[in-house]
């Protein structure tokens, strides 16, 4: 306990500055919690991508998947299973886009 005047209010004055940048949102950080926002998770492989979407990983606004034949010919197919469309998700899993046509581990 302090025993002057000076020190009790100095602690007082503490106490009341932690509490209201705490309640205020002052800036004050304890290093407790999750950051304000999460990393996209980075699957393994194409398995673990469709066990959690099971049409894969689509950048927002593609509406077909385009699939090359034998021939070298374009053909659009329409999307199959449950696509996430994710636009930080899918730049995580890109490496899984072989065919580079904005869906990795697609079902064609």
């Amino acid at each position: 306990m302090p025993s002057t005047t000076f020190a009790r209010t100095r602690v007082a004055f503490v106490a009341f500055a932690v509490t209201a940048g705490l309640t205020l949102g002052g800036g004050l950080t304890l290093g407790v919690g999750a950051p304000a926002y999460a990393a996209p998770k980075v699957y393994a492989n194409c398995t673990a991508v469709n066990k959690a979407f099971s049409g894969g990983i689509a950048k927002p606004g593609i509406k077909v998947n385009l699939v090359t034949k034998a021939n070298k010919t374009v053909e659009k197919r329409a999307l199959k299973g449950s696509v996430k469309f994710d636009k930080a998700l899918y730049a995580a899993n890109a490496k899984h886009d072989r065919d580079k046509d904005g869906i990795a581990c697609e079902k064609s």
